[in-house]
């Protein structure tokens, strides 16, 4: 009979087609043979109940229709709508005793009609509207730096253009270049009276540096857009036209005598400048007078064109 019960083990764990026992049969770790389980079998799942709970809010009952295995704070949430009162701001009270929102429902013991307590957190709360309000902030805060940054793309646009005309030799206005400075400086007072915090505040930093680059370099272009080497250009141009246009000079010649008893006298000539009148040239004196061994020549002037 052991015999015969052993062969009919084996024939119903080769299932008769030849296949492997190994397939078919499984050994438990408390060394009991079971049929092996089908993996697509885990895949059909029942689902948990679902159950009534009673929720007191004050003098009035809610129930509500939620999963056996659902947490309280899927609970609050659902309550949120008939209550009124933010998921945060709950606390569910289930046999006198407070419940984590991670908290499962069946775990608690809770089971269809279960009467369930809610009452209104006040600290949870403030806690939210602090939240909300800083957040809040920092969302204004935000903004105000985003459009901060765009003007201040505007500016630096003018640095660039300005840093272009000055490194190929051209000349600014000094007003242009102080306007432009005074305008990235209002942007950086702006931006020291935003008050933010993480992300903002590395934002806020970010284009306080810009900003400070760029007054840096405007600072840079008003030095050298101011640097006197157009003055030796002046001087050599004001040289060129002393020598060439002769109407703007005049020669002044003075007659000094000799300290050596002679009534000869030498001749110096002097230059000077005159805005717009035509060279004056001086004439041979007719008459000359010796008062105390000194000649004082006589010119008579004549304009030319």
């Amino acid at each position: 009979m052991k015999t015969e019960a052993t062969a009919t083990h084996g024939r119903s764990a080769s299932g008769g087609g030849g296949e492997p026992a190994a397939r078919e049969w499984e050994l438990r770790p408390g060394g009991m043979l079971v049929q092996k389980r089908n993996p697509d079998s885990d895949r059909i799942s029942i689902p948990p109940p679902t159950i009534r709970v009673r929720v007191k809010y004050g003098s009035i009952y809610h129930e509500i229709h939620i999963n056996s295995q659902a947490t309280f704070g899927e609970l609050k949430k659902m309550l949120t709508g008939p209550t009124g009162l933010h998921h945060q701001d709950q606390k569910l009270l289930y046999k006198d005793k407070e419940r984590d929102s991670k908290a499962f429902l069946d775990m608690a013991g809770v089971k269809d009609k279960s009467k369930i307590v809610l009452i209104e957190d006040p600290i949870s709360q403030e806690k939210r509207l602090l939240e909300m309000r800083k957040n809040a902030k920092m969302e204004k805060a935000s903004k105000s730096i985003s459009e901060i940054s765009l003007e201040i793309d505007r500016l630096a646009g003018r640095v660039s253009a300005f840093e272009s005309i000055i490194s190929k030799g051209g000349r600014l206005g000094e007003k242009d270049v102080v306007n432009l400075i005074e305008l990235l400086m209002n942007q950086l007072l702006k931006l020291d009276g935003i008050m933010a915090d993480g992300d903002v505040k590395l934002q806020r930093k970010m284009q306080v540096k810009r900003v400070q680059k760029y007054v840096e370099t405007l600072d840079m272009l008003k030095i050298k857009n101011s640097m006197p080497s157009n003055n030796g250009v002046e001087m050599e141009m004001q040289t060129q036209h002393r020598h060439t246009n002769g109407q703007k000079l005049a020669p002044i010649q003075e007659q000094q005598p000799k300290h050596s008893g002679s009534d000869e006298a030498v001749v110096t000539t002097k230059w000077e400048m005159f805005d717009s009148l035509p060279a004056l040239l001086p004439a041979p004196s007719t008459s000359t007078s010796k008062t105390n061994n000194s000649v004082q020549p006589k010119f008579p002037w004549e304009f030319f064109d």
